[in-house]
Formats: C-alpha cells, sequence, structure tokens
C-alpha cells in the first residue's frame, strides 16, 4: 500500500453502561452511504465474555486484551487487498448480562488455583529483576501512573458527562505483595463499540469529512504453549519492542519524539502497573523505569484514564480507546494518536499509530 493510501477511520461511537455517544447517528448515515453504491462493510467482532477463552475462535472473531489492535491490523490488510469497508464491533453487557458468578467462572482462563493477578505479580518479580529494581521502587511508580490516569480520568468523564465514582478506599489496599486493587483493571461496565474503517478511494469519492489515518499497526506474540511458564521471556517486552518499532516504520514517525514534544496522544494498556512501565520503556519515551515518575508529572499516558478508572470491559478495552483517541485526534491540535494492546499475561502485544488526516 502507497504511503498515502492508509486506510482510514470514518465513524466511530461507543456506548457506556447504554449511554451512546454522539457518533451513532453518524456511522448509521455513513453506512448507509456505502450501501447506496453497494458496498457492504466485511464486519470484524471482538469476542464477549460469553464466549468461552479455549473455545475454536470463529473467522473474523478476536479474543484477548490485544484483539481490538489484532482487528484493526486485519482491516489494514483487508483494505490493502481491495475491499472497501470493514467495520470492527464489540458489544460486551459485563455489568448486566452476567451474575458475579458467572463473571468469576468465565474470567478463570488458566484453570487453576492461580490468579491472574498472581501471575502477574510472578511477572512483575521478573520485571523489578530485570531492571534492577526494587519492591518498593515499583510501588512508587506504580502509585504515580494512578494518580496519572486520575487525572486524565476527571476530564474523561466530564465530557462523557458520565457518572462513574472513584474507586472507594478499600481499592487502595493490597490485593497481591505488589499491586493494590486500584492497580487492576475494573471491569464492570455495559460496552458496545464500533469504528467504520474506509479506504483512501471511498473517502474520497463520497467526501467523508473528519477521518483519521491508521498510519501503522503490528502485533507480536511469542511462540508459547504455557505463557504461564514463559513469564522470564514475556518480561523481557522484546515483542513489545518489535511492535512499537514495526508501528512507527509503518507511520513514517519518530512517536516518542512526537510525544515528548506534544504532538501526540497516547493510552497505554493499564491493567497491571508492569505493562505501562514496559512500554514507556521499550518506546524510548523514557531511558530507564525508574524515570518514569518525573515523566507523569508533566504527560498523560491515557485519554480515558486507563483501565482502572475507565473500566475494562473483557477483550474490549483497547476499542474503547481507539474510538475514545479518534475523537481527541478530531477535536485537539495533536498530529498522532497511539493506543496499546496486551493479550493474556502479555504473550500478545499490539501497537496502532492514528494520524489527523490530510486528505481534506
Amino acid at each position: 500500500m502507497s504511503d498515502n493510501n492508509s486506510p482510514h477511520i470514518v465513524a466511530s461511537y461507543a456506548s457506556i453502561n447504554q449511554k451512546k455517544s454522539a457518533g451513532k447517528e453518524d456511522l448509521d448515515n455513513k453506512i448507509k452511504q456505502l450501501s447506496n453504491i453497494s458496498i457492504a462493510p466485511i464486519t470484524l467482532t471482538i469476542d464477549p465474555l460469553s464466549t468461552p477463552w479455549t473455545s475454536k475462535q470463529k473467522d473474523n472473531h478476536f479474543r484477548s486484551g490485544c484483539a481490538p489492535i489484532m482487528a484493526l491490523a486485519y482491516a489494514y490488510h483487508l483494505i490493502e487487498q481491495g475491499n472497501h469497508a470493514v467495520v470492527i464491533q464489540a458489544d460486551e453487557p459485563l455489568k448486566t448480562g452476567y451474575t458475579r458468578e458467572e463473571r468469576h467462572q468465565l474470567m478463570a482462563v488458566y484453570n487453576d488455583e492461580t490468579t491472574i493477578a498472581d501471575l502477574y505479580n510472578d511477572l512483575a518479580m521478573e520485571f523489578i529483576d530485570n531492571h534492577q529494581l526494587n519492591e518498593n521502587k515499583f510501588k512508587t511508580i506504580a502509585s504515580a501512573l494512578f494518580e496519572n490516569y486520575q487525572t486524565t480520568y476527571q476530564q474523561y468523564i466530564d465530557e462523557r458527562q458520565a457518572h462513574f465514582s472513584l474507586p472507594s478506599e478499600q481499592w487502595f489496599n493490597n490485593v497481591t505483595p505488589l499491586f493494590r486493587g486500584v492497580d487492576c483493571a475494573n471491569p464492570l461496565i455495559d460496552f458496545e463499540g464500533k469504528l467504520l474503517i474506509c479506504s483512501k478511494d471511498i473517502v474520497e469519492q463520497l467526501a467523508f469529512e473528519s477521518t483519521i489515518e491508521i498510519a501503522g499497526v503490528n502485533c507480536q506474540q511469542i511462540t508459547t504453549d504455557n505463557e504461564v511458564k514463559d513469564l522470564k521471556t514475556i518480561c523481557q517486552y522484546n515483542h513489545l519492542s518489535t511492535a512499537i518499532e514495526q508501528a512507527s516504520n509503518q507511520a513514517k514517525v519518530n512517536f516518542s519524539r512526537q510525544f515528548l514534544e506534544g504532538n501526540a496522544l497516547l493510552e497505554v494498556y493499564t491493567c497491571y502497573p508492569i505493562v505501562p512501565m514496559a512500554f514507556l520503556h521499550c518506546s524510548g519515551i523514557v531511558s530507564s523505569v525508574a524515570d518514569i515518575p518525573p515523566l507523569l508529572n508533566d504527560y498523560s499516558i491515557t485519554v480515558t484514564g486507563g483501565m482502572n478508572l475507565a473500566r475494562a470491559p473483557w477483550n474490549a478495552p483497547s476499542l474503547n480507546a481507539l474510538i475514545t483517541m479518534t475523537e481527541k485526534l478530531l477535536a485537539g491540535d495533536k498530529e498522532y494518536g497511539l493506543v496499546h494492546g496486551n493479550g493474556g499475561l502479555g504473550y500478545r502485544q499490539g501497537v496502532a499509530i492514528l494520524k489527523k488526516s490530510e486528505l481534506l
């Protein structure tokens, strides 16, 4: 695909706890315009929690916290192959669609007595050793990260006129030796979201305005039969470094420079603080993990407030982030936005770089 022919996000919307954003009517109207010229978008679906984790994955379905970035990469491929339009969608009634017992049962994806939080704690211990940190320093960075999310989150809920409350005092207690409750994802939300992606030719033919270019997108994963036994490999995050590098090369941009110069927005995957720590280091935004707290005084590393506060609808948080990033780029003066996805304990990593369109 030529440099100026990347796919474009032409419409998007999200529904949070049945409160729909203004973009739904625009998205529906653009799908009608496509229908008028005999184009039916290919639909890519982010699997909900009700789809068993170990079940066979259907064609055009995606699963894991990296799923929306994987779907975006596949949408890019489909349009590169000559398709005109793709919809990425998720429908996850995580708050009201399950009983508490059903949620807990379906979320126990590793089928043993070890929780995901415990496994991430083990992963973080490996990470601490790799970066010559100690547990106290790790916790200090984790606390600074949460404060950064919280500052952004207040703006996010104000813009959406949402009525979420901040976590109660009990969530600031430790749930593992390294993590407090607020360091983990808060899943309880009903979420529905869609992105409509079109080729440049269709954008021009139908004179779609206010579009966002998918400038670069890349997903990487380590080869493993059992990621629980591969924590030493995951915690090196070489595959994350590769995903960032490949997406940046495709977008022809040094994202870390754009971000530090104030020309870019960022949404790091924030469930468990080891993940944003790894991203900020692998991206070159900081040269050392120990340098993260000073950075956070001047830069927001999410546009939503992160999965801890803006909620985490199972496989779809990164879709919510892509939708929010699209809205932010259209409304603001930043040129670039990056959304990060993390699958499982981190064996999958995905990076999408969006760019404000210069077509119209």
